[in-house]
């Protein structure tokens, strides 16, 4: 049920169609803006009942590269505390801070942390690595990989490659569209 529901918010609130180009530069019939979901109280819950179902009980932490990671991880981490399970949130900058708190890291990650990396959407899923590798560099462990919406279905094989899962909670054809497309 509430993948279904997730679902259904995502292609009413989040996903537009007409002529599109993607960050990569492809041009695409649909665009997904998964933060039309997250940033809405009532996906918010959709999203972290949905994410806590696959989020593995030992992880620590969530978080990734900012901005698409931040309101996925917020959301979750705080509706997990509401149910009694404690996560850490943290953000990773797209450039290192050279004063004050110096570098990449914005947030409680610790060294140690089992910890999920999320998105709002992926295509190509290179936010996922990248956060990945500077979540290994600060030495914690990066256990699995959470989308919102995965639009390209190529993440799955990348993170694999890492030794990572990865759980789309969405995915392209769940709304009516080939991968990639």
């Amino acid at each position: 049920m509430t993948f279904t529901a997730l679902r259904d918010h995502v292609r009413q609130h989040s996903v537009r169609e007409g002529d599109f180009t993607l960050k990569s530069g492809r041009k695409s019939t649909w665009f997904c803006d998964a933060k039309q979901t997250i940033c809405r109280p009532d996906g918010m819950v959709l999203v972290a009942d949905a994410a806590l179902e696959v989020i593995p009980d030992d992880t620590t932490a969530i978080g990734g590269l900012t901005m698409g990671a931040d309101p996925v991880a917020y959301a979750v981490a705080a509706i997990a505390a509401t149910r009694g399970r404690d996560l850490r949130t943290f953000s990773i900058r797209k450039e290192a801070k050279d004063h004050g708190v110096e570098g990449r890291l914005a947030g409680a990650l610790q060294a140690g942390d089992k910890v999920v990396i999320t998105e709002d959407a992926v295509t190509r899923g290179t936010s996922i690595m990248e956060a990945v590798e500077v979540v290994k560099a600060l030495g914690a462990e990066p256990v699995l990989a959470v989308a919102i919406v995965d639009r390209g279905g190529t993440c799955e094989a990348m993170v694999a490659e890492v030794g990572m899962g990865f759980r789309a909670l969405v995915t392209a054809p769940d709304l009516g569209f080939e991968y990639g497309s």
